[in-house]
């Protein structure tokens, strides 16, 4: 009976042994477990941040160029000493370009080497009869040519463009012929006018072609100076009248404009095109179809911190 009792005892100790060793056995293969997984979730953890870090410290480029949130329908960005496109965004579209057209204007005007002191005289065909816009040009203001193309360019007044077609050799009806003639030599492709204001929605181009617009405005000192003068008194009737322009970054001192001109018909929505030194290069911004108050100047900007997020990133600008 002893014997049976003891036995009973050291079989239930045994047991008791072993279902802690279980116990231990269990807990040390899921630590083991955990321990052996463990490393490889820090792993994946770090490498998910290197990854974060690395997209951060590279900035902007050509590869990522399609998360720039540009919300004009079209635009283009090129480095205009090298013709490098940095940000396109439906190049190809062919758009109503409203006042830009202006400068094509400015272009032919000039291209005559006219009397710029001459005085021109708004007449009642400078009237806009199919917007019906308003001017601070009444009918009979007298102003030197040199005077109309500052206003046409700094403040796009329609009327100062419409005088400038109708004194120009011929008139209007040859002003028109020789801004598609410029167009053509300067092979813009996708652009026609059929007017010097832009009023009409059959002024068209496309961001390409008016990159190369641009380019080629840009060799003009005059355009060059009345498209970025921010402001002017005019002495208009017998009155100082005050003009601004319709680019308000050119007041901005955190960019260096080179050439400027907005434009707006409802066609067309909000336009801007722009030479700017943007990292210190060169640079060429196209702006269509923008339908914000603010949105092509939002865009605009948007663009300059993205190229010279590039440039911190990389040492050098993108592309």
């Amino acid at each position: 009976m002893k014997k049976a009792l003891l036995a009973f005892l050291i079989a239930g100790i045994v047991g008791a042994g072993l279902t802690s060793s279980a116990v231990h056995a269990a807990s040390d293969k899921k630590t083991a477990t955990t321990k052996k997984h463990a490393p490889h979730a820090k792993k994946s953890v770090r490498v998910k941040r290197t990854l974060h870090t690395r997209t951060t410290k590279r900035g902007a480029s050509l590869v990522d160029a399609q998360h720039l949130a540009v919300r004009s329908s079209a635009a283009l960005v090129l480095d205009q000493a090298t013709g490098a496109v940095l940000f396109e965004k439906n190049p190809g579209a062919v758009l109503p370009i409203a006042s830009i057209s202006k400068l094509m204007t400015a272009m032919v005007v000039l291209d005559v080497k006219p009397d710029l002191k001459e005085v021109l005289e708004v007449g009642e065909d400078d009237i806009d009869t199919l917007k019906g816009t308003r001017s601070k040009l009444r009918v009979g203001t007298r102003l030197e040519r040199e005077e109309m193309l500052r206003l046409a360019l700094m403040s796009s007044e329609n009327r100062a463009a419409s005088s400038l077609s109708r004194h120009y050799p011929g008139g209007r009806e040859a002003f028109i012929a020789a801004m598609n003639r410029k167009a053509a030599v300067l092979h813009l492709g996708d652009t026609h006018f059929e007017d010097p204001t832009g009023l009409t929605a059959a002024n068209v181009s496309s961001p390409r072609d008016l990159a190369k617009m641009v380019d080629a405005a840009h060799q003009y000192p005059l355009i060059r100076e009345f498209s970025t003068t921010s402001e002017g008194e005019f002495n208009i009737a017998g009155r100082q009248r005050h003009f601004n322009n319709t680019n308000t970054l050119v007041k901005n001192k955190n960019w260096e404009i080179g050439l400027s001109k907005t434009g707006y018909i409802s066609e067309a929505g909000k336009c801007l095109v722009m030479q700017a030194w943007v990292n210190n290069k060169p640079t060429i911004i196209v702006l269509l179809d923008s339908w914000g108050r603010m949105t092509r100047i939002g865009d605009a900007n948007r663009i300059k911190r993205w190229i010279e997020s590039a440039s911190l990133a990389s040492g050098g600008p993108p592309g």
